[in-house]
């Protein structure tokens, strides 16, 4: 991992490239609490990334609520700046680029309320998370509109992926879009993951 700092955000480049966790500074007093939780210029300058905000996306969700794996095959691909507002979650990135050399592998990361902690989830990963907690609410940007042709999803319980998402299966709770989802060797099969 390498670590570097903006003028508010510190940036930890983590083991799958294209992924980083930022980590910004929260102001409190008696009135409540202040974060600056995006600078776009700062994430380019930082992590070459060029991250223009086309869609913002919130979500709530239950205890025991899994969203994912998803992702986007669009046009310049889709990346994601992803933090939680209320409550905690267990935020997963998965390589799931077949030419790269960490294809199959996740990275988890906890992201709760009053962290200050987002993540940069660049174009070509594979992203899901579970709500540890009732009515989690994340909040992401997306640097490319949802387009529905273009959406896809991977199993979140595919065995050979390995994720511990810290509830029995029995207790998860997936739309029926993601309980069906092929697994990560159905979709390469396919043809249908992006490239590195």
């Amino acid at each position: 991992m390498q670590n570097k700092k903006g003028r508010g955000v510190e940036f930890i480049k983590l083991e799958i490239e294209g992924s980083w966790v930022a980590s910004s500074k929260i102001w409190s007093d008696d009135r409540g609490s202040f974060q600056e939780w995006f600078k776009q210029k700062e994430i380019q300058m930082i992590t070459g990334v060029d991250f223009g905000v086309a869609q913002a996306n919130l979500s709530i969700s239950g205890r025991g609520v899994l969203r994912g794996i998803h992702y986007s095959l669009v046009e310049g691909g889709q990346a994601k700046w992803v933090t939680c507002v209320t409550g905690a979650i267990k935020d997963v990135i998965v390589d799931i680029r077949p030419n790269s050399p960490t294809f199959g592998k996740h990275i988890v990361i906890e992201l709760s309320e009053g962290s200050g902690n987002a993540v940069l989830i660049g174009a070509g990963l594979g992203h899901g998370f579970v709500s540890k907690v009732e009515n989690s609410t994340v909040a992401y940007l997306v640097s490319s509109p949802f387009s529905p042709s273009a959406e896809y999803e991977i199993n979140p319980l595919d065995p050979k992926l390995s994720i511990d998402w810290d509830f029995p299966e029995s207790e998860l709770v997936l739309s029926p879009k993601d309980r069906i989802a092929p697994n990560l060797e159905q979709m390469k099969s396919s043809g249908l993951l992006p490239e590195h």
